[in-house]
């Protein structure tokens, strides 16, 4: 966030964001993430419902400082990290192969890029919990340099549904934001 632009000093100044903020630090699950799960003996928070709730509440702290709203991104952090990123706590067996693909854009799905990207807002990627994860990411890198998309989560007009874009986005060749996403995190684990 940028804190110069008068669009993002309006949102600061007004108690919008403050009071979302508080309300996801407020709904935060024990575990350190978030579930919509209807179901009262649910425990377990959702991998896809707390990435982007951990993701604003990393740059709301980032643009006004709230320690709170950054311990409540550091708590879902480990939730993630409790994980590998993509393993199950109990078995340590990959808990979805697609969490392993690489995809752009992501919209409210989830992927160890996303997460590694998201988890380098809050600082350098040198928890050895994300070393399988940045493992994949690097072990995916073209002889070129560059990274492809392995999966999609977007579609074409004409169809009837969710996540349809009018720009074609690349299914099978390189990738350019895959591509800065993915040096982006290997910079921030130390691998570049």
């Amino acid at each position: 966030m940028n804190r110069a632009d008068p669009t993002v000093q309006w949102l600061l100044q007004s108690n919008h964001l403050k009071y979302l903020a508080t309300s996801l630090v407020e709904w935060q699950w024990p575990d350190g993430g978030w579930n919509c799960d209807k179901n009262p003996g649910a425990r377990h928070s959702s991998f896809y419902e707390s990435l982007a709730p951990m993701w604003g509440l990393i740059e709301y702290a980032r643009a006004t400082g709230d320690q709170v709203c950054r311990g409540a991104a550091t708590r879902t952090a480990e939730f993630f990290l409790r994980h590998d990123l993509f393993r199950s706590d109990n078995s340590g067996e990959v808990i979805d192969p697609e969490w392993l693909k690489l995809h752009y854009p992501l919209y409210w799905h989830y992927d160890i890029l996303q997460a590694l990207l998201i988890l380098s807002r809050l600082g350098p990627l040198e928890d050895s919990r994300m070393g399988a994860a940045l493992d994949v990411i690097e072990a995916k890198r073209l002889p070129d340099g560059r990274w492809k998309p392995e999966g999609c989560f977007w579609y074409r007009p004409g169809k009837r549904r969710s996540n349809v874009e009018v720009v074609d986005w690349g299914r099978k060749e390189p990738n350019l934001m895959i591509t800065l996403n993915s040096l982006r995190v290997l910079k921030a684990g130390g691998r570049l």
